[in-house]
Order: structure tokens, then C-alpha cells, then sequence
């Protein structure tokens, strides 16, 4: 299947491909996974972190998207969390085993560990990595605070990720966290997103940032507006990073993505909007 992402300069997606509210904004389609792949490059595979598809699923997930399109998928929580990356082999042959359909589409696994995952957990992270058949790849997202304190775990951590050619995840809560926590939906996602510093690793890697916005569109224009400097400096250096949009309630993701290309125009000429549709307008009634 042919590009249809001329527009995206970077891989752009969301935490999912389908949500309620962007049945009115993504273009027609046979399929959640279709309509949304005619809009993004690229999805976070969080599916997989709570239950693995069968072959069968990821036949059908592969037929809907195009050549260019990447997943990354979660690693599952059993072995991310439950088990902290030991005494995984056989887990993860099966995993491998069946998203094996999807292989040309595959970014890098997302392996997002607890704050249980310290410093002394380290050596699981590099057989872990180290045993990855090629040319599968890692992003590591870490959430242990020894992992953000600038000191002998940091650099061990991310000596480590450098010598691999592996991605740091870069968790941006900021924009989150400066909301207040004025609704059940902001406090939800509050209570359940870490709020870390923002650490970025230096690497051959793509990057990989997820950014979790603030709950009011508009507000998230200062909290992006550094990443527009940081993302056009990767693209003149040759990079092509990786940028996933979420917000506290996700049928806003979109409407966010929407703000950050047009952010994103004012600084790359010629790019152009998302081919995303015009919300309908409610009829007036008649009196």
C-alpha cells in the first residue's frame, strides 16, 4: 500500500486509533485502524500491554495500514511490571510470535517500567535488549526517580541505551501538571500519569517523545512551542522522531494534533494541514 502521509514530516500518532469523538474528524474508511491510519504515521500500541492479539488480529491490523505506518507496541505488563524483564524468554518468543505478521510495520517496543525498576534492575534491561532479534528495537521509558537525578544510575542507564542504539521516552507531563485538578477527568489522569522531569538522551536512535496535554486546547501552546525548536533542529540534522499526543480525556487527541501541525507550518514550509474533516455542525432547528 502506497504513503498517504505526505503531510508528516515526523511519525505522529496518538495513544490509540479510535475514539468517539473522531468519528466526525477522520476521513471515511473501512475500519477504526484504516480511517486513522489515512491521518497518522504511527500508534502506541497500548492494547498489547494489557492482552496480546491473536496472529489472526494482527493479519487483519496489517491489511489496514499503509507500507509507511509504524506500531509500537507495549511490551505486556507481566513482563515490563510482574516480572521487571527476568526470566522472560518464553513470554516473549510467543509475543514476537504473534504480532510476526506486522514485522515490516514495527517501530521499536515501547518497554514502559515501573517505578519498581531501579538501578539494581539494570542488568535485566540489557539481556533484555541484548536478546531482541534484530532488527527488532527498544524505546525504554523509566520511571524510578534514580533514573532522573543526574547521577551514577542516570549515567549508568543511559551509557547503557547509547551503547545499544537504544531511545530514552520522553514522558512531557508538564502541561498535565499546570492544570488544575478541577475535573474528574483531569484528576484521573493526574493520579495516573508520572510527573517526571524532562530528560532527553542524546542518541542514534529516533527519539521518542509522548506528551501528555493540558486539558484546555489552547493552553498546550507554550508546553509544545519548545518541542516545534527541538523537532525541526532533529529534522535538519536527518532525524525522524516519533510523537505521540495524548490528552486527560483522548477524544481531544486529535484536535491536539491538529493545533501542533499547524504550530509545526509556521515553522517548516510547505507542510501541510492533517487531512482531517471538518466537524459537522449541529442543524438549527426550526421555529
Amino acid at each position: 500500500m502506497s504513503s498517504p502521509h505526505p503531510h508528516l514530516p515526523h511519525y505522529l500518532g496518538a495513544p490509540q486509533w479510535q475514539a468517539p469523538a473522531w468519528n466526525r474528524l477522520l476521513p471515511p474508511g473501512p475500519s477504526p485502524l484504516a480511517r486513522y491510519s489515512r491521518v497518522f504515521n504511527c500508534v502506541e500500541g497500548n492494547t498489547t500491554f494489557y492482552a496480546t492479539p491473536s496472529q489472526a488480529q494482527c493479519q487483519q491490523w496489517r491489511q489496514q495500514v499503509p507500507d509507511d505506518f509504524r506500531f509500537l507496541f507495549k511490551f505486556p505488563r507481566p513482563i515490563s511490571h510482574d516480572r521487571l524483564l527476568a526470566g522472560v524468554d518464553a513470554p516473549v518468543r510467543d509475543f514476537l510470535e504473534r504480532l510476526a505478521p506486522l514485522r515490516d510495520v514495527l517501530g521499536p517496543f515501547l518497554v514502559q517500567l515501573p517505578a519498581a525498576f531501579g538501578p539494581e534492575h539494570l542488568d535485566n534491561l540489557w539481556r533484555f535488549a541484548d536478546a531482541l532479534p534484530p532488527p527488532l528495537t527498544l524505546a525504554v521509558e523509566v520511571r524510578h526517580p534514580a533514573f532522573f537525578q543526574k547521577g551514577e544510575a542516570e549515567r549508568a542507564l543511559n551509557r547503557g541505551l547509547r551503547e545499544r542504539r537504544l531511545a530514552r521516552v520522553c514522558l512531557d507531563s508538564r502541561a498535565l501538571f499546570s492544570a488544575p485538578p478541577d475535573n474528574d477527568t483531569t484528576l484521573d489522569a493526574q493520579r495516573k500519569k508520572p510527573r517526571l522531569p524532562v530528560h532527553l538522551l542524546p542518541s542514534e536512535a529516533a527519539p521518542v517523545i509522548r506528551y501528555i496535554g493540558h486539558p484546555q486546547l489552547d493552553a498546550n501552546r507554550p508546553f509544545l512551542a519548545p518541542w516545534l525548536d527541538r523537532v525541526a533542529a532533529w529534522l535538519d540534522a536527518g532525524a525522524r522522531p516519533f510523537l505521540f499526543l495524548h490528552m486527560p480525556d483522548n477524544n481531544e487527541a486529535v484536535a491536539l494534533a491538529r493545533l501542533w501541525t499547524e504550530m509545526l507550518m509556521t515553522r517548516i514550509p510547505g507542510l501541510t494541514p492533517l487531512p482531517l474533516r471538518e466537524a459537522e455542525q449541529p442543524q438549527l432547528g426550526l421555529f
